[in-house]
Formats: structure tokens, C-alpha cells, sequence
């Protein structure tokens, strides 16, 4: 049996509740990475195939986790703002092509649509703090429209996203569908095909609990054919490990994307971390995760202070739940630092994300603390 609570042995003073920005490792996955340093000092690179054998892990793991139909589909890239830069300038865009995201996007998901300006690409920005988050984008799409980008879960204001009415309505119009991805990913369960998402895209360090530095890219198959390529090197060939050819092609599949050497330090400990969500399951992490944030939302709701900012609605919820203090917002933020909360300030509040694995005592004594 697992024993969850050994895999996360924080200093007993800290209350981690921000998930939502950069996660703690679990302990299998310091264990990776020492092992890892450790095969560098004494080893060398002696045994790099089996170094590329964690890297076809990973992705195995990652086709898993977004029950993708192939690794093919799957690209390992350094962030998730690069990850959209490569769809964002990899389409061959018309003067007049717009691009809808949402008026709440992080920047990650708005700077590589708005840098498309140069080619006459508008950005139009939805607002999604509304009754009907769904049906606003959908209204929002016109002849015009290449692509709908949009975050699983906004970093705001946590509000969960109808991904499979949103994919269908891309089908339906003929609009490409992007989904960033990195607040859902490793909190909740995600099916990129029931989605009907041609393309996924999530940094490893928040809720998969793994380093900065390494990130999923998924590719529709078809689209990957249409996107034109802006980096190249020795990896994203067809024969990559052929050093003496002078011709090459493109990697069929979605390596093409990949256009240097791995970083095989995150990969060793992205795998690690996410053998932990594997193996506790996704179902579970999701229903013990969103047990956490009905707790912290109907808490915050009953202390009669301050005001929730996230949605009300348990299928709107996710891993954020993100409150206004009656207090000057900065104050409020700076005491509960000072008191060895790890939360953040986003939305226009105090945004706390717990995780699967987050004891409820840890989440009351951080709600002390925040109620005063």
C-alpha cells in the first residue's frame, strides 16, 4: 500500500497551498534525481540508453495521463509558453485570421496569440466570468476564426472548463482547439480525445509535482503535417542518430518538434513524479483533490468574512480556490507569508491550491491564519 504521506515529508511549520505556481517533489522524485547526479559523477554517460529508455517512459506515462492514442502524438519541450509559441507561429495565417482565448488567460496563453499581430492575426479576448463561459466563446467564433485557445482551468479564479462542449463546437466550426493545459494536468483526470483538442500543452512543475524545465506537447496527427517548423537541429530528424548524412527530413512523428537535446535531468524526475499520480491513480487524485477544495470554498463561504472569487458550483471547481479578504488584499498576503502560508496572490485575491495529498490540518490551520 502507498504510504502517500512518506512521499511528502515537508518542514512541519509550512503550509503548502499553492500547487497552482510551483509544487514540492514528492520524495521518489529527489530520490530520481539524486540517483541520476550520482550516475553523472561516478558513471558518466556509460549507460545513456538507458537514460533514452526514461525518456520513452515518460512519454508513455504522459500518453497515459491525457489518454492520448500514441506517443507519436507527444513531444517533450521545455514550458508550456513554447509549447504554444510552436502552434502560435507554425500556422500559416491569413491577414484577418482571428484568435479567440479567453479575457482571463495567463500570459502564457495570450503573448504568443497577440505576437501574431505582424501577420494580421486579431486576438479576441472573451470574457469568461460569466453565467455561460462556454457558450460566450462559442458565440465568439466566426468565419474568421483558425484557432480557440483556452486553459483547462483558469489560474484566477480556478473556474473549470467545459472541454468537450468547447472541442465540439471547434468541429463543429471548423476551428482549431488548443487547451493549455497546466492547471488541470495531475489534478484532474483529462481525456485529450474526448476533449476532440488538436492540441495540449502543460508544464510538468505545478500539479504533476515535477521540475520547471519540461513540458507535454500534444499534436493531432493531421495538424502536425500542416505546422511549419522555426527551430531545427540533430534531434527532430528523421535519423537522428545518423551524424554522417547531409540529407535529412523531418521525425514523422511528434519529435519533429524537438529540435535539441533532451533534458534528461527532468525527464528522470518528471517520470518519478508522475509515477506517484499513476500509481495513486488519477480518479483518485481527482476525487481527493476536489474533496479538498469543496472543504476550503463551503470553510471560506461559512466564515461570513472576506468574499470567494472562484465558482460555486462543484463541477466549475478544480484545485483552486481563490478568496477576497476584507483587508487590503497586499496586507493580507504579506501576513500570511510572514506565517509560513505558501499561497499566492492571483484573480484579485488570495489564491489557495492544495493537492490530493494535502492534509486537512494543513489547510486548517493556513484558514486560522487567513480568517484572523
Amino acid at each position: 500500500m502507498l504510504d502517500i504521506a512518506s512521499e511528502f515529508p515537508q518542514a512541519p511549520d509550512l503550509l503548502y497551498l499553492n500547487h497552482a505556481a510551483v509544487a514540492p517533489w514528492p520524495r521518489r522524485t529527489r530520490d530520481a534525481v539524486a540517483a541520476f547526479a550520482a550516475e553523472n559523477v561516478h558513471l558518466g554517460a556509460r549507460d545513456y540508453p538507458r537514460w533514452l529508455a526514461t525518456e520513452q517512459l515518460l512519454r508513455q506515462q504522459l500518453q497515459t495521463l491525457i489518454r492520448a492514442p500514441d506517443t507519436a502524438d507527444i513531444a517533450l519541450l521545455k514550458n508550456t509558453s513554447e509549447g504554444l509559441s510552436v502552434l502560435a507561429c507554425g500556422l500559416d495565417w491569413r491577414d484577418g485570421d482571428e484568435v479567440v482565448i479567453s479575457q482571463q488567460e495567463f500570459p502564457s496563453n495570450r503573448i504568443p496569440w497577440q505576437a501574431q499581430a505582424r501577420h494580421g492575426v486579431i486576438t479576441r479576448e472573451i470574457d469568461v466570468a460569466v453565467a455561460d463561459p462556454e457558450q460566450a466563446l462559442i458565440d465568439a467564433l466566426t468565419p474568421r476564426t483558425r484557432v480557440l485557445a483556452i486553459s483547462s482551468v483558469q489560474y484566477g479564479s480556478g473556474l473549470r472548463m467545459d472541454l468537450p462542449r468547447l472541442g465540439q463546437a471547434c468541429r463543429q466550426a471548423g476551428v482549431l482547439f488548443c487547451v493549455d493545459a497546466i492547471q488541470s494536468l495531475g489534478a484532474l483526470p483529462f481525456d485529450v480525445q474526448a476533449a476532440q483538442a488538436d492540441v495540449v500543452v502543460a508544464d510538468g512543475h505545478k500539479w504533476m509535482l515535477g521540475p520547471e524545465g519540461l513540458a507535454l506537447f500534444y499534436c493531432h496527427p493531421t495538424l502536425r503535417e500542416q505546422l511549419q517548423l522555426h527551430q531545427f537541429g540533430w534531434h527532430m530528424v528523421a535519423e537522428a542518430g545518423n551524424y554522417d548524412t547531409h540529407e535529412w527530413t523531418v521525425a514523422p512523428d511528434a519529435k519533429r518538434f524537438e529540435c535539441g537535446s533532451p533534458n534528461l535531468l527532468g525527464t528522470h524526475a518528471l517520470s518519478a513524479s508522475l509515477s506517484l499520480l499513476l500509481d495513486v491513480g488519477m480518479d483518485d487524485v481527482g476525487e481527493a483533490l476536489l474533496a479538498r477544495t469543496t472543504w476550503l470554498d463551503n470553510a471560506l463561504r461559512s466564515s461570513g468574512k472576506g468574499r470567494v472569487l472562484s465558482p460555486a458550483s462543484p463541477d466549475r471547481r478544480a484545485g483552486i480556490v481563490t478568496w477576497c479578504p476584507d483587508e487590503p488584499l497586499a496586507d493580507c498576503f504579506q501576513r500570511l507569508r510572514a506565517a509560513g502560508v505558501v499561497c499566492a496572490q492571483r484573480g484579485g485575491g488570495i489564491r489557495l491550491s492544495p493537492h490530493f495529498y494535502t492534509d486537512y490540518t494543513v489547510m486548517e490551520r493556513a484558514l486560522a491564519l487567513l480568517l484572523g
